[in-house]
């Protein structure tokens, strides 16, 4: 009886080793979850590379540049740069400079209820200022394509022509290249869209049956990128067949709760940050991360995608100009961050028709004189696109398109603002490629 009495107290004491050998384990599991967390938040960290050119740059034009009318709104240019420089991108072909053929105005409400993304076209007649080139010399101010402001002296002088044209105050810039484009898709295991014919488009690297199917990173880029193989070939619908990819980009990572799954949300971040350049403001995980995770709320149908208006323009129907008053009254409700509204049918007069034929001149002023640009002019052909020659590039005598007699800055007149603002041509992240 006294012996088994005597047995008795070392089993507290067997318990109480047993817990702090569990407290231990606890704390040396926690400090390593911790320890791999903070690893793998450097590494997203570090994939972020930082323009401090750019705004040193911008600084130096402060009392040029629009000011800021609404706190809080959020005014974002998003530049597509086809650069072959990157890791994995030569394949696409010889590297000769930097070009940018898909640039973007992302407008974020000050709410953070809606969102609106305004493609520019890379051929649009636009004025560019005199910029300063990375090594230190000068461009000369021109009326000339609007694409040509990145390739002659980079992103200041794009956003300094974007800011020329809208009037609107950008407050942050994102230059993204290929492979990061194409990470980001294979993150969140591909993109639904719909065809109607096969695909056969050497030049875009795609060839793709007919009917429903999920794309996945280099297929994806290629179908962003095609142009001649796809629709009528024009420009126009292109950028609207890439903006009906990006929101239904948005439209997937809502609806499979990437942003809410730690497991599924760091690919994204990983791919998103790769391959990604951005001004100060934007250049770290958790920025990049405040801002995703102000916007995720905002409904798919409120999330908006169009092209600024333009039509051919007169004197090279190759090139284009704004519609007006229209292009103003869009780039002054984002201006003062009011709604815009869009829809897939407008009136004529809101959208470029594509396609067409260069000789028809769609939209060009009745009596107008012809005029065809000679043929040194870098404007006489097509322009560069992805993965073709840069044939259109400024280097080549830097000369600008304009009418006979006008001066190369002149910009084309603009049409007194009717009383209400139009609804636009676009779509939404709700509508999908394949509706």
């Amino acid at each position: 009886m006294h012996d088994s009495i005597d047995l008795l107290p070392p089993a507290p004491r067997r318990r109480r080793r047993w817990l702090r050998w569990l407290a231990l384990g606890l704390v040396v599991l926690v400090l390593a979850v911790v320890a791999v967390g903070w690893l793998l938040y450097q590494r997203l960290d570090s994939n972020i590379t930082t323009d401090t050119a750019t705004a040193n740059e911008l600084a130096r034009y402060e009392k040029e540049r629009p000011s800021e009318l609404v706190s809080g709104a959020q005014n974002i240019l998003i530049i597509g740069s086809d650069t072959r420089d990157g890791p994995g991108n030569g394949s696409y072909g010889e590297d000769s400079g930097q070009r940018s053929d898909t640039t973007i105005l992302l407008h974020v409400a000050a709410d953070r209820h809606s969102a609106t993304a305004v493609s520019l076209p890379r051929d649009l007649m636009a004025r560019i200022p005199a910029c300063r080139r990375p090594d230190g010399t000068a461009t000369n101010e021109r009326f000339a394509q609007f694409n040509w402001a990145y390739e002659l002296a980079g992103a200041a002088c794009t956003i300094r022509t974007v800011e020329n044209i809208s009037h609107i105050r950008i407050n942050h810039h994102v230059i993204v290249d290929f492979n990061g484009f194409k990470r980001l898709v294979d993150a969140i295991d591909g993109v639904e869209v719909c065809l109607k014919q096969p695909v056969d488009d050497p030049e875009a690297r795609l060839k793709l049956p007919a009917g429903r199917q999920v794309l996945l990173g280099e297929q994806a880029l290629g179908y962003v990128r095609a142009r001649y193989s796809l629709g009528n070939g024009s420009d126009t619908e292109r950028m609207g067949r890439q903006q009906e990819f990006l929101g239904a980009l948005f439209k997937e990572m809502q609806s499979n709760g990437v942003l809410l799954n730690p497991a599924r949300l760091y690919p994204v971040l990983d791919a998103a940050t790769s391959s990604l350049t951005t001004d100060a403001g934007l250049d770290t995980l958790r920025k990049m991360y405040d801002l995703v995770r102000t916007v995720r709320g905002i409904p798919s149908d409120r999330v908006q995608f169009l092209t600024v208006p333009r039509r051919p323009y007169p004197y090279n129907p190759d090139r284009d100009e704004l519609v007006q008053p229209d292009a103003d009254q869009l780039f002054e409700q984002l201006r003062r961050d009011r709604p815009v509204s869009v829809s897939a049918n407008v009136r004529p007069a809101d959208g470029k028709p594509g396609g067409g034929p260069a000789g028809s001149r769609p939209g060009a002023e009745e009596g107008a004189e012809e005029w065809t640009p000679e043929p040194e002019s870098p404007a006489a052909g097509p322009g560069p696109g992805y993965g073709e020659p840069s044939s259109g590039a400024p280097a080549s005598g830097e000369q600008s398109i304009a009418p006979p007699g006008a001066s190369p800055m002149s910009p084309p007149a603009v049409s007194p603002s009717p009383t209400a603002p139009p609804t636009y041509e676009g779509t939404t992240a709700a509508h999908g490629i394949c509706g």
